[in-house]
Formats: C-alpha cells, structure tokens, sequence
C-alpha cells in the first residue's frame, strides 16, 4: 500500500492505513459488511430495540437515552492468551473519557453516562441521547487493560505518544485478531503472522506482510515483477494507472472498480485571514474545472462531488448548491472580496497582501500530485498563486492534519460509513487543539451554530423521512458555506491477482481486511 500508519493505537489518529492493517490485527465491536449492513465483529448478537437488547430509559426530567447492552464473544483473548473483557471495555471508556488522552472519536465517549458491567463478557452503556444509530459501535475500540493500563495511568497527557502500540507493537498482548504484528521497519513494511490465540474461522495465510511504496509507479512495476503479490484496493493504484493496467495485463489480474463514500476534497484553513471570506472560498470552487478533471484523468469512473454526500448514500439530496466551472463569476467574486488589482499576473488587496495560498497533499500519490498541478494552473488564470507542497503520509495525517498546521488548503479524502453524521469534521466541538491533545477531525475550524444544530439533530431524528430532509439543509449551509471544496468521490481498485478469491470490496468505512481470514490463494483447478 502507498501509505505507512502515523501510529498504531486504534483509537489515536485517524488513517486508512492504520484501519488496514487493524482489520487484520484487532476487530470494532460492530461494522458495516460488503453489503452495507451492520453486524457484530465482537459481540454475540447485535442489540435493537426489538429484540430488547437496547431500551429507551429516562436519565433525568424530560430527557431520554438509551441503555444498549452488548455480550462479547466468549472465544475472544488477546495475542498473549489473556481473555478479551469487559475489564477492556471499563479501561478503553476511561482512556476516551479523559480530556487529554487525544483520542480521535471524543464525542461518542462523552455521551456515554454510564457503564453497567453485569459479568466478564456482557455490559451496557447508557447514553445521553437516543441515535438512529444506536446500536453502532464502530468507533469504539477496545484496549488491553492490562497492558496499557499502567502507561496511561503514569501520564494520561502523553498517552498518545507512550502508549505500547507505539513502543512495543509487537507485543502478542496488544493484538486479538486473526493476525499479529510481529515486525515493523518504520516508513517501509509491517509483517503480521498468524495468531494463534485466534479461535474464529481460521486465516488461510501463514504469514503476511504489507509494504509500504508510497509512490504509485513503482507500486504497479512491483506488482508485475512479482516482488509483492497484491496491491491493496483501498490504498493502492491510482484510477487513472488502473485504467491502463487493465487494458495491459487482464491476463493475469481482475479489475474491479469499486465507487463508494470515499470524498476526495480539500480541507480549507478558515483561520487563514485570506480564507475567511466565503466570496474567496466560492472563487475558487467556480475556478476548478471538475468535470474535465474526472473525465480526463478518471474517464469518468469518479463523478464530481457536489457535497460531502455521495449519491449512492441514501441521506442524499441533489438540493445541495452544484458549482459548475465559471472563471468569469470567480474574477468578480475575488474583485468583490476587494482583491481587484493584479500585479505580476497575482491579486492583492488595498493592503498589498497578495493572494497567495499553499496547496498540501500526501506525496508519492500520482492522482494528488497531477490535480495539483491543474488546481495551480487553474486558479493562477483566476490571479490566485498557488504553492505546492507535498508530505509523507504518515508526516501529512500525523502532524499536518491533525495538528492543524497546513497554512491554507489540505487535499485528501475522508471515507464514511453509510448514513454518517459528519459531526466530527464538521462541528464546533471538534477542532482539535493543544488544549485538546488534538482531538477531533474539524481541522479546517469550522464554526457555525446552524451547522452545529443540525449535526445534533440529525443524529437523534428517528424518522427517516425526516432525517433525510435536516441532511438535505446539511448539505446546502454545506455547499453554501464552503468550508471544504469538494472534488470527486473516488472508486477504490482493487488489482486482485487471478488466484486470489475472497477479497470483498466494501465501498465505504469499513475495509475489506475486516474479513481476510477469508481471503486464499484458488486451488489450480479451481475456476
């Protein structure tokens, strides 16, 4: 895969690269499957309020939650034979209660009120509203008590950076998926090998490693010289490179395009005195010519996003304001916004502040680096000056993202499960800051109170005509506000060898190595 993870922790940091290998190594206790349902990885049977494992209950005078108890499985156990508890589950609530613990998802740990532990394996969280997606604990993953306990407990502050995910992770006792790390070279490869405290179906391969080869061309000429075997779909061959792949080597390799909620897009920096103004960000929304970026590097195989909704989901709603490319409207805009002279092809305002924007995004990705290029070539004909600047990835999500230091536009994708609230990139409560160890994914600093009313409505609206329509007013204060520039929604490849059978492309959230102790190499006969 192109990409090296920024940290271990399964709950620290957000990255694909991280959630891929963690769908080999540690399991959530429920997920959405290829088939976009939701279903237990950890628990026994998926708690509803029809089946009784989930009961509305009032928790104070007029305000309802919701009580949801969950049995884990009985055969689960940690890589060191130690049993998979509700101990984890007591600790892992206290690590993403604590306010300087960093964890990403710090919202669905705050709402919880309370934890009933009724024995080893069974518990309840009381929350303090009832979701539509109550039942969905994606989010919540679950950390070894008696491993990390004592790290977080000396310096719950630097828990993050201290943590044995991040300085032991070959430790067996942090792993109890199907998989364990047993090696790591930093940047470049991490090799996993059979656990042998796994008791689930039993994963056909002895011993797998992924390698890390951030650039996109030498990911395909690996792949043809036999020195890897499979690039992975969700991280792997650019679409454009796919195309021509396909054409070159079908022989030997399945195609498979998979359209799905990943949102390429570009993260805007609304701090930046520059990027406030909302004339601004609409200028260079209508400066970007998307349709002929999708039809000429993409053949039209990833549509232009009008929102952070794909059609495919079905909170969807074509209501939401649709840019089309218009230099023109963008000039008058930027001459409105007081940006009116040009100097050396470049506008400054009366201040002789020049509008000049740096363009970040993740180095080695062909794609990115290509639509930069264009995106720069694009806005300089509007008199906007772009610099480029390209990171690591694990550079780029680990500090750049997270830590919100990318001065003006940060190009990447966010990948979300069907039906999701983006209330983490999007509301006020979660930009992440040093007073908040970084917690959160609103890393533009979005602020906006409408926004935030609907965030919160939205998740707690059982109706599903009614939800359907506070996401349809989501996506136009979205697309009218501008606080990210949506590009296209991305089909992920998968490039799978003829031999390998069991690789199921999700199309969202959820990887497809969530289930790759289905995964074999075919018997020879086998068509």
């Amino acid at each position: 895969m192109t990409q090296y993870p920024s940290s271990f922790n399964p709950n620290i940091g957000s990255m694909l690269a991280k959630s891929l290998v963690e769908g080999m190594t540690l399991r959530p206790v429920t997920a959405w499957d290829p088939d976009w349902k939701l279903v237990c990885l950890l628990c026994t049977e998926l708690p509803t309020i029809e089946n009784g494992g989930a009961v509305i209950e009032e928790y104070a005078p007029g305000k309802k939650g919701i009580a949801v108890t969950y049995t884990l499985r009985p055969d689960l156990k940690w890589g060191d034979g130690t049993p998979v508890s509700t101990r984890d589950v007591a600790f892992t609530l206290e690590v993403g209660k604590h306010p300087q613990s960093g964890v990403a998802a710090a919202e669905g740990y705050r709402r919880i009120l309370k934890l009933d532990i009724k024995d080893e394996r069974t518990f309840t969280f009381h929350t303090d509203r009832v979701t539509f997606d109550y039942n969905a604990m994606g989010d919540f993953r679950l950390l070894p008590a008696h491993v990390e306990r004592p790290v977080f407990e000396a310096n719950p502050a630097e828990y993050r950076n201290r943590s044995r995910f991040e300085t032991d992770t070959t430790n067996a006792a942090l792993w109890f998926g199907p998989y364990r790390i047993v090696k790591t070279v930093p940047g470049a490869s991490v090799e996993l090998e059979r656990n042998p405290a796994w008791s689930g179906k039993a994963p056909y391969f002895r011993r797998i490693v992924f390698r890390i080869i951030e650039n996109t061309a030498a990911l395909e000429a690996n792949l043809l010289s036999g020195s890897i075997d499979y690039v992975i779909g969700e991280l792997g061959l650019s679409l454009d490179q796919a195309l021509s792949f396909e054409k070159r080597h079908k022989d030997r390799f399945d195609v498979v395009y998979k359209p799905g909620l990943v949102y390429e897009h570009i993260d805007i920096n609304l701090d930046n005195p520059l990027l406030a103004d909302r004339r601004v960000r609409h200028a260079l929304m209508l400066g970007i010519d998307r349709e002929a970026i999708s039809a000429r590097l993409f053949e039209g195989k990833q549509p232009v996003a009008h929102s952070n909704v794909n059609p495919l989901d079905p909170m969807y709603s074509p209501g939401a304001r649709h840019y089309a490319y218009d230099a023109a409207a963008a000039r008058q805009l930027l001459d409105a916004a007081g940006f009116a002279e040009i100097r050396g092809g470049v506008r400054q305002n009366a201040k002789g502040e020049r509008l000049s924007i740096e363009l970040a995004t993740t180095a080695g990705n062909r794609n990115r680096e290509l639509i930069q290029q264009v995106l720069q070539s694009q806005w300089k004909q509007i008199g906007i000056d772009v610099r480029l600047k390209v990171e690591p990835p694990r550079v780029f999500f680990g500090d750049t993202v997270n830590k919100r230091a990318y001065s003006g536009l940060a190009m990447y994708a966010w990948v979300s499960a069907p039906q999701s609230v983006p209330r983490t990139t999007l509301h006020s409560q979660e930009i992440p800051s040093q007073a908040n160890n970084w917690s959160g994914q609103n890393s533009g600093g979005y602020k906006n109170p409408e926004m935030d009313r609907l965030l919160d409505a939205m998740e707690v609206e059982l109706d599903v005509a009614r939800r359907k329509a506070l996401f349809g007013e989501m996506q136009r204060i979205y697309t009218e506000d501008l606080p990210v520039l949506p590009l296209y929604f991305r089909s992920d490849v998968f490039v799978l060898p003829k031999a390998l059978k069991g690789v199921r492309p999700t199309g969202h959230l959820n990887v497809s190595t969530l289930w790759v102790e289905d995964w074999r190499w075919a018997d020879p006969n086998e068509k």
